[in-house]
Parts: C-alpha cells; sequence; structure tokens
C-alpha cells in the first residue's frame, strides 16, 4: 500500500477542504509544490493545451499517462490523474485506465461520465457500471487508490441538479471515493450536493466560483478544491494579452511584469534530486 496514496486520501475531510493544485508541466508542479500545495492533479485540458491540443478526448491515453507518471515522480506530493472518462467506452477500458494509472504512480484519479469526444452523457446505468469497474480495479491494483467519479453533464448542460445528485449518490454507493459534479449553477447548489452525499466532495474553483475563498467552501462542507484548467488559462491570458499589445501596438511594457529568476528557481532546485527527466 502507498504512504501517497494513504496521505492523498486522508487529506480529504469534509468542511476541512484543501486545494489540489492543478499544474501542466513538471515546472508548475514544482512551484506550486514549494508554495505549500498538498497535492498536485494533472490537468486534461491544460496537459492537452501544452501539445496544441484541445480538451475533450483528444490525447491519447498513453500520451496522458507518461505525463502523470512524469508529474508523480516529480515532487513527493501525491498526484491525482485527471484521466478524462477513462479513455474507453466499456468498463473494462476504464478499469484498464485505472490499473494503468496505478501503477504509474498516481495516488488517485478522476473519471468523467461523458462519452468523449461526444460531450454527451453516458446514460444512467453505463456510467455506474463504469464506476464500479473503476472501484474494483482501485481495490485489486492499490486499496487505497482514490477514485473520484465526475458527474460532468450539469456542466456541459445535458442534465441538471437533481440527476447530477441522483448519478452521485450511485457513483458513491459504486465505490466511489470522491464525488464530483464541476460548475453547478451556484453554492446553494453546490451545498446541495455536499449534503446529498456522505462521501467527500470535490469543488471546482473556475468561472463564477472564483470569488469564492476556501473558507466559504469549507463552510459548505467541501473536502477538495480543485483548479481544472483555470490556473493555465490566467497564463494564456497573460500570453494573449501581452501578445496583443507586442504585436499590435509595439508595447512591450508588460514584460517588466515577469517573476525573477530569484524566485522561481530555488523553487525548481528543491526537487532536482527527483528529476525525472534524469533517466
Amino acid at each position: 500500500m502507498s504512504n501517497q496514496a494513504v496521505s492523498f486520501r486522508d487529506l480529504h475531510v469534509p468542511g476541512a477542504p484543501f486545494i489540489l493544485a492543478n499544474a501542466w508541466d513538471i515546472g508548475s508542479a514544482r512551484m506550486l509544490a514549494a508554495m505549500g500545495a498538498k497535492a498536485l492533479a494533472t490537468s486534461s485540458a491544460a496537459h492537452a493545451f501544452t501539445l496544441g491540443l484541445p480538451d475533450m478526448g483528444y490525447v491519447p491515453r498513453d500520451v496522458a499517462l507518461t505525463h502523470a507518471a512524469e508529474m508523480a515522480a516529480a515532487t513527493p506530493l501525491p498526484v491525482n490523474g485527471d484521466l478524462e472518462n477513462g479513455y474507453g467506452h466499456d468498463a473494462a477500458s476504464v478499469a484498464e485506465t485505472v490499473t494503468l494509472a496505478a501503477r504509474a504512480g498516481l495516488a488517485g484519479c478522476g473519471i468523467e461520465d461523458t462519452m468523449l469526444p461526444a460531450d454527451t452523457p453516458y446514460d444512467f446505468a453505463q456510467a455506474v457500471e463504469r464506476i464500479e469497474a473503476a472501484a474494483a480495479a482501485a481495490r485489486t491494483v492499490n486499496g487505497d487508490f482514490v477514485i473520484t467519479a465526475r458527474a460532468d453533464g450539469i456542466m456541459l448542460g445535458h442534465y441538471g441538479l437533481d440527476e447530477a445528485i441522483r448519478r452521485l449518490k450511485a457513483f458513491e454507493k459504486a465505490g466511489a471515493d470522491v464525488l464530483y459534479a464541476p460548475m453547478p449553477a451556484d453554492m446553494e447548489a453546490l451545498q446541495r450536493i455536499c449534503r446529498a452525499l456522505d462521501k467527500p466532495v470535490n469543488a471546482l474553483c473556475a468561472g463564477r466560483f472564483s470569488q469564492y475563498r476556501l473558507d466559504d467552501f469549507a463552510r459548505i462542507g467541501v473536502a477538495r478544491v480543485s483548479l481544472g484548467s483555470a490556473l493555465a488559462r490566467v497564463t494564456h491570458a497573460v500570453i494573449h494579452d501581452l501578445g496583443q499589445a507586442m504585436f499590435e501596438r509595439g508595447d512591450m511594457s508588460g514584460l517588466s511584469t515577469a517573476i525573477s529568476s530569484d524566485i522561481v528557481d530555488p523553487m525548481l532546485r528543491r526537487f532536482m534530486d527527483q528529476d525525472p527527466v534524469k533517466g
């Protein structure tokens, strides 16, 4: 049993949430770890962007797992893999993905109920069957591997809050360890999700939810707050805004706000003895 996975599971305390810091490369992972992150996660969207690809199922499983393994080796922190729909529609493919993720050194992973690359949800029974397979595989490979079951249809506009809760309850019964419905309508809806479930709930801090503090999520019973691709998109906003200023107006003054290597380099040096690129 992995001590890393044990510590990851123990972080999940309803009403005392931690920030699951989604990184997109080794450098961002090490910076976040150095600044106090308790756990890291990959982001399917942010990783896809580094490859010049869109989100929603365009990165192959082997590429995603290689990336996740590098992230897991980059710092001592547990890493949760954003593994989309498990890279297959059938339950056996999901189970295989979970097995490979555990062997790659991840502490847990998330499985969505979306029929990628389409954004439509699996029907209820198939969605539950897939989570049952994921949970069974996790117990076989590593009894403390944390399975996060996601009900993404509420974010994608395919079903409402009641159906999301119905699915999350079924995922909970099927063996999921953490439940997650990204981007419900508001904090009241998120609170309804927390109250409807016995196991820990993840909340996505992006868009309208970025106006809230960690304490606000704690008050409604959230156990984990993830960033998704939001932090990566903030860096993209900087590239976009400074790029427009430079190429459209010749204004390069925004570059003066760059962070000093005197700050970043010590963060990276801290983990050089774990460098996954040394082989």
